[in-house]
């Protein structure tokens, strides 16, 4: 059968619109496409390819569990599942671990304990989830209406209720909303898909005070600034505030698919026999792979050498800026970065990255005026140096029409 772009308009649900490019194979930061024209990867297939593409530990740890045990259900246990849990728990402030398949899953299973904790420690009253604006949870019903962009989560029917939203990084909005009734804040400590905006020292010190004011659980979704992708294992731990439940997926299987929710002994109890579960979650193949790239990524070579890249990365934007005069700030931390473009080219991030496909380099957007960048935590500096360079040509395709 011959694969064509258009094959995708006669078989599949038309909610995508990918590009005509159709990758065949990768290796490292550097993929090839049907016709062999090469590109480098400073998309990481939205900052989940944390260590590239066919990393030999992920490669390997995939070939000895595929001769061993693929799946079983959770109505036994295995031994990948408990070997990357342990492994979690002892690297976090969390003392339990549920798994699922995707950054979706684990932030609904988050949702679902907050709400069963509130009603059991205090009763139906305390139901108000709190989010904020141009916050990204994931596409299923609860978890998009969490998400603080209506976009993706009107036109559905009606929403699950008693949930709110304000601005992030405006702490007194967020205290007036804040009371007794609340049972959970949801946000991620650098949004991601809103425009890669950190949170400020002041409010997020803030959030946490108020939850404990109000005895309200505060879940950190580090669906994607986890496993390394800020230059810490997770954000939080550089933040200095501690969730209460903290959700992780994309990098944390290095591409296969994973997420987990963890959490506390006293907050995990509530989530009794019976009450929430995934046919998929705790997979052993899945497992298998997730502990290699945590193995992997959560040393200190790899966690500085973030910083070292993001500097790099930082340079680069800057040079080029310097020459063109495209962007007005280079948001974000680590290997989540975003840049911001002026107003001279505001509404156009989809412009710069279609430029840059055609000179060979992967890159993403991050709404209509940011161009997202969220490469391999170990991309090779001479891989970044000329992704610069392509990407340079495609600013400067862009600005000279």
């Amino acid at each position: 059968m011959q694969v064509t772009r258009e094959l995708f308009n006669d078989v599949m649900v038309p909610n995508y619109n990918p590009s005509e490019v159709i990758p065949v194979r990768g290796q490292g930061s550097r993929v090839w496409d049907q016709n062999d024209k090469e590109y480098i990867d400073f998309a990481g297939g939205i900052a989940v390819n944390c260590l590239g593409h066919c990393h030999p530990a992920l490669v390997n740890a995939l070939k000895e569990q595929g001769e061993k045990i693929w799946h079983l259900s959770n109505v036994m246990t295995n031994e990948p599942a408990l070997r990357l849990a342990k492994k979690i728990t002892d690297a976090t402030f969390a003392d339990k671990v549920y798994f699922a398949n995707s950054g979706a899953e684990a932030n609904e299973a988050a949702l679902k304990l907050a709400r069963r904790f509130a009603l059991d420690v205090h009763g139906a009253d305390k139901s108000q989830i709190i989010a904020f604006n141009k916050g990204f949870h994931g596409r299923t019903f609860f978890t998009v209406t969490v998400g603080g962009q209506t976009a993706y989560s009107d036109g559905f029917g009606p929403k699950p209720a008693a949930i709110d939203h304000c601005d992030y990084n405006d702490l007194a909005a967020f205290e007036a909303l804040i009371s007794d009734k609340t049972c959970a804040v949801m946000m991620e400590p650098l949004q991601g898909e809103g425009g890669i905006i950190s949170a400020n020292n002041e409010f997020i010190k803030g959030v946490r005070a108020l939850c404990d004011k109000h005895n309200a659980l505060l879940i950190f979704d580090e669906v994607q600034t986890g496993v390394g992708r800020t230059g810490s294992l997770y954000a939080y731990q550089e933040l200095g505030v501690t969730p209460d439940i903290l959700t992780t997926a994309k990098a944390l299987g290095g591409g296969f698919p994973i997420g987990a929710m963890i959490t506390t002994s006293d907050i995990a109890a509530h989530l009794k026999v019976g009450t929430h579960g995934s046919t998929y979650g705790g997979n052993p193949l899945a497992c298998a792979v997730a502990e290699a790239a945590f193995d992997t990524v959560n040393t200190e070579q790899v966690l500085s050498g973030v910083k070292q890249r993001e500097q790099l990365f930082r340079n680069g934007f800057a040079a080029i800026n310097a020459k063109y005069d495209v962007f007005s700030e280079v948001r974000g931390k680590g290997l989540l970065l975003g840049a911001v473009l002026n107003s001279k080219f505001e509404g156009r991030a989809r412009d710069f990255l279609v430029a840059s496909t055609q000179q060979g380099l992967m890159s993403l957007v991050a709404g209509t005026d940011v161009i997202r960048f969220t490469p391999s935590l170990v991309i090779p500096l001479e891989d970044i140096k000329e992704g610069l360079v392509r990407f340079e040509k495609a600013v400067a395709d862009v600005v000279n029409g």
